[in-house]
């Protein structure tokens, strides 16, 4: 058979069967509708089928399409054979694949080559069996015009071991060898149903060895090769409920997830929860008079603009802020518990007049005096007193003075204003003194 009428014949017959798929794929989509599935973008591969089978059967030829063949009168003879693969992502699976049969050819036409002393005048090797493990890559499963393809390209390659038996009459070392060889080849596949699909393929097989044809080209370093174009079904394997893995577009399952009505209602609640949260927070900042203190907690709205007030909004010389008029800056106290340097609620509103007063006049400065009574060693109420310091700084801070204006001393036990002998004297001296 002449090669380049082989390669017209396999071509039209490629052209021919994609023809027929695409218009099967067509009349599929217009006809049937597409089943919904559970699948997410992020649920990893238990959620598709990712086995399949495949059977196959073809012809098979002691010839590639490229580089140096032996042979340049040769025969096609049947071959057939059978794969297990595992798909791993839409576009990457790993195959097991086999296939056997036999390879022909004679040296009666030799396209001008001088003949080699030893070469057969035909050859006949039984391929027992060619096992290799192939890395599959599909190249046509994201399709962006189409949401549903039942067309599928892809190319393969990888390492095997083949049994052969070489043309009748070779020495008895040669009836049974077995070699290394790399497939490497292309094909595509038609979705025909959620189980089934069409495979066409073509593999050109490179022996790690010359002798595939029975004999050794003396002085050549070229090495024998195959070819095997095929035809079969792959049949996926597990639950019918899920979908297959190798045929799932993940760019339209993650619109659909994205499109999915419920988790559409949900950002469509947290909007108007976020929405509500905002009108609340607005209502609860509202401040008409622009005192400081929100209108919710202000018992003296109104109050005009520049006026010092305290925490509940009034002046300062309001009868609502009489009794705080120690809580100035010059001389305020504020006292701790035992062994503490969190704040009272107690001193609450006197931190706020303070806080008040220094914000109104932003040319003066405060410094916070920390004391502590007698319990403990010196060093650590050294520390404790550094600490009710720092503790007023904050809640100062936090209400709007700048924490440049602010000085921190801290003084221990050493400094106390009552007698370290009675609880009522060491009470007094756990205290932070505000001075100018």
């Amino acid at each position: 058979m002449n090669y380049s009428t082989i390669k017209k014949v396999v071509a039209c017959s490629m052209v021919t069967l994609v023809g027929f798929a695409a218009t099967a794929q067509e009349t599929t989509t217009t006809t049937t509708t597409t089943t919904s599935s559970t699948a997410t973008v992020f649920g990893g591969r238990a959620q598709y089928r990712t086995w399949s089978l495949g059977v196959n059967a073809g012809v098979l030829a002691p010839i590639v399409p490229f580089g140096t063949n032996d042979y340049a009168d040769w025969e096609s003879s049947l071959g057939y054979g059978a794969f297990l693969k595992k798909q791993f992502a839409p576009s990457f699976g790993m195959k097991l694949d086999f296939h056997r049969g036999n390879v022909k050819g004679n040296a009666d036409n030799n396209e001008g080559r001088s003949s080699i002393a030893g070469m057969p005048a035909s050859f006949d090797t039984e391929i027992h069996y060619a096992l290799s493990l192939k890395g599959v890559v599909n190249v046509g499963t994201i399709d962006f015009l189409r949401r549903d393809n039942a067309i599928n390209f892809f190319v393969q390659g990888g390492a095997g071991l083949v049994k052969y038996k070489p043309y009748p009459g070779a020495a008895e070392d040669l009836q049974n060898v077995r070699e290394l060889f790399i497939p490497v080849g292309a094909g595509v596949n038609f979705k025909l149903g959620n189980r089934v699909a069409l495979n066409l393929g073509y593999d050109a097989n490179f022996l790690d060895a010359d002798n595939l044809d029975g004999v050794w080209r003396n002085g050549s370093s070229n090495k024998d090769k195959w070819s095997y174009g095929y035809a079969g079904l792959e049949f996926s394997l597990g639950s019918s409920a899920k979908p297959s893995l190798e045929w799932t577009n993940p760019i339209a399952l993650m619109y659909d997830e994205l499109k999915d009505p419920t988790l559409r209602q949900e950002v469509e609640a947290l909007k108007t929860r976020v929405s509500t949260l905002e009108n609340t927070v607005n209502q609860l900042s509202a401040d008409a008079d622009g005192d400081g203190v929100a209108d919710r907690f202000d018992k003296c709205p109104g109050t005009p603009a520049g006026t010092v007030v305290d925490g509940s909004g009034c002046p300062l010389t309001h009868p609502e802020g009489l009794g705080l008029t120690t809580g100035t800056a010059a001389g305020s106290v504020i006292q701790f518990e035992f062994d503490s340097s969190v704040l009272r609620t107690s001193s609450y509103p006197v931190l706020d007049a303070v806080s008040a007063e220094l914000r109104a006049n932003s040319g003066s400065n405060a410094t916070l005096e920390g004391h502590a009574s007698a319990e403990g060693t010196d060093a650590y109420n050294m520390n404790l007193s550094r600490d009710r310091a720092n503790s007023v700084k904050t809640y100062l801070v936090n209400s709007g003075v700048d924490a440049n204006r602010l000085t921190v001393r801290a003084f221990g036990e050493s400094r106390p204003v009552a007698s370290n002998e009675t609880e009522e004297g060491r009470s007094q001296n756990r205290r932070v003194e505000i001075k100018k």
